[in-house]
Order: C-alpha cells, then sequence, then structure tokens
C-alpha cells in the first residue's frame, strides 16, 4: 500500500488540530475551574527566549492549512501577525484550520505534488518541491509549535498527558 500526499499531510494535520482543540479546552477548564485569568496565558512562554502562545498557535496554522495554501500559490513565508491573540481567537484559529482542511479533497491535495514552492523571508529563499516542503519544513514546524503549545499548557498546570496530544490515533477497521 502506497502513501498519498493527503495521507501524509492533511490526516495528519487535521488530527492534530483536533488533538490541539482538545487540549485548549481542557485549558480553558482548567483555568475556569482554577479562578485563573485565561486572559494570560496567550502571553505565556516556556522561556524568556522562546515565543509565547499565540505565536505557537498561529505557526500550528501557518504549518498546517498555510502549508497547503503555500504549495498551491508557489511562495510560502513567516506567519502574518494575527489581529487577536485572546484564548477564544487562538481556540478559532484552531478550528478554521482543521475545518479549512476538512474541505480539501484527497485529488485536491495530492495534484499538488511535483510543484514548485518557495519559502521567502527577506532576502532568504528556500526553494522546494511540494513533497520536500510538506515533510522537511512543514510538517517539522508543525509538530514543534503543536507540541510548545500542549508545553505551555502543560507547564501552567492544565492536567495533560501523552494520549491528549495524540488525539484519534488512526487504527486499523475491523
Amino acid at each position: 500500500m502506497s502513501i498519498s500526499l493527503y495521507d501524509a499531510t492533511v490526516d495528519v494535520f487535521i488530527r492534530q488540530l483536533d488533538a490541539l482543540c482538545g487540549i485548549m479546552a481542557k485549558g480553558r477548564q482548567f483555568y475556569s475551574d482554577n479562578g485563573l485569568d485565561l486572559g494570560d496565558l496567550p502571553d505565556e512562554r516556556l522561556c524568556g527566549d522562546m515565543l509565547p502562545l499565540h505565536f505557537q498557535i498561529n505557526s500550528v496554522r501557518n504549518h498546517s492549512i498555510g502549508a497547503v495554501e503555500a504549495v498551491k500559490s508557489g511562495q510560502a513565508g513567516p506567519p502574518q501577525p494575527m489581529e487577536s491573540t485572546d484564548f477564544a481567537s487562538l481556540e478559532a484559529v484552531v478550528r478554521g484550520s482543521s475545518e479549512a482542511l476538512k474541505a480539501l479533497s484527497r485529488d485536491e491535495v495530492d495534484a499538488l505534488a511535483g510543484r514548485d514552492v518557495a519559502f521567502v523571508m527577506g532576502d532568504l529563499r528556500i526553494p522546494f518541491l511540494a513533497e520536500g516542503y510538506f515533510t522537511s519544513f512543514a510538517l517539522p514546524n508543525f509538530m514543534f509549535h503543536l507540541t510548545t503549545a500542549y508545553d505551555i499548557l502543560r507547564m501552567k498546570g492544565v492536567p495533560l498527558g501523552k494520549r491528549d496530544f495524540l488525539g484519534q490515533l488512526a487504527i486499523k477497521a475491523g
């Protein structure tokens, strides 16, 4: 059995974004149950030189649905600043990214194979084929930023475990 571009990207993005929705819901509930100010959470960082939760969520979007859009257009770049970074907006970004990916067809994504895409940031230009962009750049960045978001919530005391991070497993049917 071969694996398609859709299987290797969109399926992974959707599964992990849906897991992140659950992680964030647990964060919201934990903050509510403990009388904590949810307004502080978007600016939390793991350590001083790492970017805050709102950047991590924006990057998760940029390296999932944004990656598919980048391959379609032929150019990728760093995430654009968010208009609103309150926790509800971050939750909406995650849900919206998952919904946008779910609207893509397998054929539409598989047809992107072999396309040229360049990551451009200032004078830096890194050329890729779609497959290389997804597997060596977008997916690793997506997982890094998703893991960092999980870690920030975990650091703040949200009762999360590995099962929360893994989300819905793609188990064998039957």
